[in-house]
């Protein structure tokens, strides 16, 4: 079971390059926090983590009750 510290990164990382990529488009929900959590078999606050470093890049929005989505990106 994968616990390295960085592994926040490397999700935070993979994320944010799905976004500029476009393959994330601006407005789209991102999965749950457990579905993220099980998919790249990680704990919980791992995923809590990297959406703190999404949302601090101003990638992410979170909206309460309804989830996490690909912020709107100025260029």
């Amino acid at each position: 079971m994968p616990t390295e510290r960085v592994d926040y990164r490397r999700i935070a990382n993979e994320i944010a390059g799905r976004i500029k990529s476009g393959e994330l488009a601006p407005g789209e929900k991102l999965p749950s926090t457990r579905e993220l959590a099980e998919q790249y078999g990680v704990h919980i606050s791992t995923i809590n983590r990297v959406m703190t470093i999404l949302k601090d890049r101003e990638l992410v929005e979170g909206h309460p009750g309804k989830g996490v989505y690909v912020a709107e990106v100025e260029s």
